[in-house]
C-alpha cells in the first residue's frame, strides 16, 4: 500500500485549501477561515480517501454518504454567520466533518448536536471527532433527522447536510426567533436550491442562495426509500 501523508503534508494542503477557497470568494469570515484551516479533514474520510482530502469536492464514505465539498461546508457556515455559544442542530452527520467545523466555531460554550440515521456512520463520525479533539461540543445522535432533535430545542442555528423535497416543518419549529436555517431542497441527486430560512419577528422568511449538489433526505419529513 502506498504511504499516506504525513501530518506535516496535510497541513500544507491544508493551508493550500484554505487560501484556494478564499481566492475563489467562498469564504472570508476570519472564524470560517480558521475553522477550515484547523479542522483535521483527513480524519473523516477512509484512509483509501485520504490522499485526496484536501481536494475540494465531496467523497464516499459509504452506505451511499458522502462528505460535502470544502467549498461547500465554507458557505453554509458563512452564510449562518456562526457565533460563539450558539447551540446548532445538524441533520445528516455523515462523517462528523461539518459538524467539527462548526464545533470549531461555536467554541466550548456553544454545542453542536448532529443527527444522523445510519448507525454505522454515527459510530464512525463520533470516532472521527473525538480523535479530531471536538468530542465535548459535539453530540452525535442516530435518529431520523427529518423530525429534528426536539429535546434540545430551539436552536440559534440548524443546517441540513442533505437535500430535502421541502424546508422539513419541525425544523421550522424548533429554530429560534432570530434563528437560521439552510436546507437543500429539490428531488434527486442532480441539483437543488440552498434555502436560507431565517425567524424574524414572528415570520419565516426563506431566500434561494443558488444551487448545490447534495444526497436526498431519508425520513418522515424527507423522501422514502
Amino acid at each position: 500500500m502506498e504511504k499516506l501523508p504525513g501530518e506535516d503534508e496535510y497541513a500544507s494542503r491544508r493551508r493550500r485549501l484554505v487560501e484556494n477557497l478564499e481566492g475563489c470568494g467562498y469564504i472570508s469570515r476570519p472564524e470560517v477561515v480558521e475553522a477550515l484551516g484547523s479542522v483535521r479533514r483527513h480524519l473523516f474520510v477512509p484512509e483509501s480517501h485520504r490522499e485526496d482530502a484536501y481536494a475540494d469536492h465531496p467523497l464516499d464514505i459509504g452506505e451511499g454518504q458522502t462528505i460535502s465539498a470544502p467549498h461547500m461546508v465554507g458557505i453554509m457556515a458563512e452564510q449562518l454567520d456562526l457565533r460563539r455559544g450558539h447551540k446548532v442542530l445538524e441533520v445528516g452527520g455523515g462523517s462528523g466533518y461539518h459538524a467539527a467545523v462548526t464545533a470549531h466555531i461555536v467554541g466550548p460554550r456553544g454545542h453542536v448536536y448532529t443527527v444522523e440515521r445510519i448507525a454505522s456512520l454515527a459510530e464512525k463520525a463520533k470516532r472521527n471527532i473525538e480523535e479530531a479533539g471536538y468530542s465535548a461540543v459535539v453530540t452525535v445522535v442516530v435518529k431520523d433527522g427529518s423530525l429534528g432533535l426536539l429535546e434540545h430545542a430551539p436552536y440559534d442555528r440548524i443546517f441540513v447536510a442533505c437535500a430535502a423535497p421541502d424546508v422539513p416543518a419541525p425544523l421550522v419549529d424548533q429554530l429560534k426567533e432570530g434563528g437560521k436555517m439552510l436546507v437543500p431542497v429539490g428531488a434527486g441527486h442532480f441539483g437543488q436550491d440552498l434555502i436560507l430560512v431565517e425567524k424574524k419577528d414572528g415570520k419565516v422568511v426563506k431566500s434561494d442562495l443558488g444551487g448545490c449538489v447534495f444526497v436526498p433526505l431519508i425520513g418522515e419529513h424527507g423522501f422514502r426509500r
